[in-house]
């Protein structure tokens, strides 16, 4: 009988190993960047936690770790035909659990234009805290990692079929951000000071209103625009607002894509393949790390390079225009 019992035990612990080897490359040093990125959300779910006296926030930030750190080990274990799934598993996890669960359930706008009411009627609350932390402070750490991992918006757009842009960025369009940064600044105002009776419990209301509208015109404007130019990411690039804000502080974030020089043979790989259009031999051989503040950290360059010529770490760079060369010194550094 034991036997038997036995026999069980290892054959499906054998199906289980099989299936797990089908879809990981999985080995323990892979559990590194991970567990960094989900213990640097749990120490700020902790402080948070322990300075407003919210349990909540205890709870969301450990929950946003969890995901991000859930989705990190994927990409790096997951085998190249399924290393697709990382990123959209923690899109859907982040990002819905903060569009759903935060904004309906809990009913706070985390548009911008409810976080810019928000401030303006002084209700601090977890969509002003989000702001800070993910779109304001967040992209000097996290470069805008946001963007590529966590938005509810890309989420939906990155299931269109039109993954890869073979064109240019349409340069007569990039002036777009500002503009639709400066209208959704102007409805808040018409809304502030015309509209609205100004008493917390009404702003409230209609900041609820303002996320389901929001959400509808970014959802549709992102279609439609991704139909015109056959282009997934056409909104983040030429419509979404925030990205005006991120750009700001994303410019001196820590974590970027660097290169080793030596493995890269310039097959074009990266820049083909590039969500962003971005010019990935310039910066390779310029002998900087990737200072385009249009990269959303996706990570679809590292993946797709057959050498592995590119990485992702933190650092310090001592130079932040976006097209200026590093010194001799850094350049040799790059190539080790």
């Amino acid at each position: 009988m034991m036997s038997k019992i036995k026999d069980i035990y290892n054959s499906t612990k054998d199906k289980k190993n099989c299936l797990i080897n089908k879809y990981l490359d999985y080995n323990n040093n892979k559990l590194t960047m991970p567990l960094i990125f989900a213990g640097l959300f749990y120490a700020i779910a902790i402080c948070l936690a322990i300075f407003t006296k919210h349990i909540f926030y205890l709870f969301n930030f450990m929950y946003i770790g969890t995901a991000l750190g859930i989705g990190l080990f994927l990409n790096i274990s997951l085998k190249k035909k399924y290393i697709s799934w990382a990123r959209r598993i923690t899109q859907f996890l982040i990002g819905f659990y903060m569009l759903v669960f935060v904004g309906f359930i809990l009913r706070e706008n985390i548009q911008i234009e409810g976080f810019v009411l928000y401030l303006f009627s002084g209700i601090f609350t977890g969509a002003v805290l989000h702001y800070i932390i993910a779109k304001i402070i967040g992209p000097i750490i996290f470069n805008r990692g946001w963007c590529g991992w966590a938005c509810w918006t890309a989420a939906i757009l990155d299931l269109l079929p039109w993954r890869e842009t073979r064109q240019d960025r349409e340069k007569k369009l990039e002036k777009l951000p500002y503009i639709s940064f400066s209208l959704s600044m102007l409805i808040v105002l018409l809304i502030w000071f015309i509209i609205i009776d100004r008493n917390a419990e009404y702003v409230q209301e209609t900041v609820l209103y303002g996320l389901i509208a929001g959400n509808l015109i970014y959802y549709i404007l992102g279609v439609i625009l991704a139909f015109i130019l056959k282009d997934n990411r056409a909104f983040c690039k030429y419509l979404c607002p925030i990205a005006v804000i991120m750009k700001i502080t994303a410019r001196f974030s820590l974590l970027k894509i660097g290169f080793y020089r030596k493995r890269c043979t310039e097959c074009g790989l990266c820049e083909l393949k590039c969500p962003m259009n971005i010019k990935h031999m310039e910066y390779k051989n310029k002998g900087t790390r990737i200072l385009s503040t249009e990269c959303i950290l996706c990570c679809t360059c590292i993946d797709i390079c057959p050498e592995k010529a590119l990485n992702m770490k933190f650092r310090f760079d001592s130079h932040f225009t976006e097209g200026q060369k590093t010194s001799e010194k850094e350049t040799s550094k790059e190539s080790n």
